[in-house]
């Protein structure tokens, strides 16, 4: 077995210890039958979308306030459909790997994670009293098309780019009192679990772009930065903006054009984007991509 087979058990290996210890069942670990609590956010009211543009000083509280579930909700929604496709792409990587290996074991390991979370999201949608928020039809269809002609290394970027964003956003919710105590339940539940899944999408990401042929390495730079632009654009979908009386056109405007928005999206794919820029993901045509994205 060559060194970089050996790492890579190792850290499957080292993963799939963490996962037995440290691992959850949110049907029982979360208390779905307690009421939600009056007048606490959703979501932090610093990362929701319309925050400290002209529109936000014009919404009453209880606007805001509800501003937060419905974003909480699109959150949510469009976690299960990166969740769905993210699943899709280990099945692909693990279908002509050894299955006995370590790496296969935590690649199955980590689908099992990704599917409790996905019903978890779900359950919180339904707990939340909203419409389930889905993505545009294009990008429904784009999403569908990325997660077709994905090459290996393309995988391992999409995952990064789904889990890292919601990560930073998770990090700074899951301790903030002022959030409802479900949504800390919930988001706790997934920082601590996607930290495994992060790990090993970077991992191996990093070895698959120090392998993989040229051509499939332009290819996964181009594909990659659309894939970027798909995920920013539809983290909130603008029929949340409808659900509370606002004209989404207008709404989504305000929020495309936010320089706070802006930045919070910039921060929360700022360690991502460096470890692309290292890895050799962000280069020549694509980059321009990528700065469209917002993300970079």
């Amino acid at each position: 077995m060559d060194a970089g087979l050996i790492s890579r058990e190792r850290t499957a290996e080292r993963l799939l210890a963490a996962s037995a210890k440290h691992s959850f069942d949110p049907d029982t670990d979360l208390d779905w039958d307690a009421p939600l609590e009056e007048g606490k956010w959703f979501w932090p009211p610093e990362l929701l979308s319309l925050y400290d543009t002209p529109l936000w000083k014009h919404m009453s509280e209880e606007q805001r306030m509800e501003l937060s579930r419905h974003e909480a909700a699109s959150l949510c929604s469009i976690g299960v459909w990166f969740e769905t496709i993210l699943m899709q792409l280990l099945l692909r990587h693990t279908y002509d790997l050894d299955p006995t290996s370590g790496h296969v074991r935590y690649a199955l390991t980590e689908i099992a994670d990704e599917c409790r979370h996905s019903k978890m999201f779900a359950r919180a949608v339904t707990k939340l009293g909203t419409p389930a928020y889905r993505p545009s039809r294009l990008d429904h269809q784009l999403g569908r098309l990325i997660k077709t002609i994905s090459t290996t290394p393309g995988s391992f970027t999409g995952t990064l780019l789904a889990e890292e964003i919601l990560d930073w956003m998770q990090r700074l919710t899951f301790p903030d009192e002022r959030v409802q105590t479900l949504t800390r339940g919930i988001t706790r539940i997934h920082v601590v679990e996607e930290a495994r899944h992060i790990r090993y999408a970077r991992e191996e990401l990093r070895r698959q772009m120090e392998t993989a042929p040229r051509w499939e390495i332009e290819f996964t730079r181009l594909s990659s930065a659309q894939a970027a632009r798909v995920i920013a654009r539809s983290l909130i979908s603008p029929k949340v903006y409808e659900s509370i009386g606002l004209d989404p056109r207008y709404a989504a405007e305000m929020a495309r054009t936010s320089p706070h928005r802006r930045e919070v999206m910039r921060q929360s794919a700022k360690r991502l984007m460096d470890f692309f820029e290292e890895v050799g993901l962000i280069r020549g045509p694509s980059r321009k991509l990528w700065r469209s994205s917002g993300l970079l």
